[in-house]
């Protein structure tokens, strides 16, 4: 997900194909090939549009659409307070960069389901511009209540490819679940890689 670009994204068929720059398995020899479905195109579709070299998800272009909508929610008048862009640091410790790690990608995620699902205000010192959870002034047994609240109501990316890979398994078997997350432990010929992508194409057509 993180080094998506529209360029490496194959929009010919019905089902999408897409074949990322780089994967854990091709020092095997092995092609991965991630096939998206109508569900998932209807989601990715947008971010297609643009140049085909740049990243589909860009935390840079997320920030600015942020910025963007909370000068548009902006109560006070233009004449008054800062204007757009006139409180910035002028040497940031950090900058949004023009795509997700695995790591920053998980963060995002994690200040979501802050914003989504808070806990109570005993636990918290809300960040209003950032919705993070500061752990600022709160005693040990305080953290330890908010660190079991965030592993209930906090999820991480790996944990939809788990639930997919239970969900297909259940319903089309353990090698189905293999072929389609890209599962392997050693080189496989040709022939049995074709077979394998129409066997995935298949599952993605059904599941979405």
């Amino acid at each position: 997900m993180c080094i998506t670009r529209p360029g490496n994204v194959d929009t010919s068929g019905d089902i999408w194909a897409y074949r990322p720059e780089s994967h854990k398995n091709e020092h095997h020899g092995r092609d991965r090939i991630i096939f998206i479905g109508p569900k998932a195109q209807d989601v990715l579709r947008p971010y297609l549009l643009r140049p085909s070299d740049s990243y589909c998800f860009s935390p840079t272009e997320s920030e600015r659409k942020r910025r963007k909508r909370k000068h548009e929610e902006r109560k006070t008048p233009l004449s008054t307070g800062n204007a757009p862009g006139t409180n910035r640091k002028r040497r940031p410790r950090q900058k949004p960069g023009e795509r997700y790690t695995k790591d920053s990608y998980r963060r995002a995620i994690h200040r979501a389901c802050d914003a989504a699902f808070p806990p109570s205000t005993q636990l918290r010192r809300r960040n209003d511009e950032s919705c993070r959870i500061w752990l600022t002034r709160l005693t040990d047994k305080q953290i330890e209540e908010l660190t079991k609240w965030q592993v209930r109501h906090r999820w991480s990316p790996n944990r939809i490819r788990h639930s997919t890979a239970t969900e297909i398994r259940k319903r089309f078997g353990l090698e189905a679940a293999q072929v389609t997350l890209g599962h392997a432990n050693a080189n496989v010929t040709q022939v049995y890689a074709e077979r394998d992508f129409a066997k995935a194409v298949e599952i993605i057509r059904e599941v979405g």
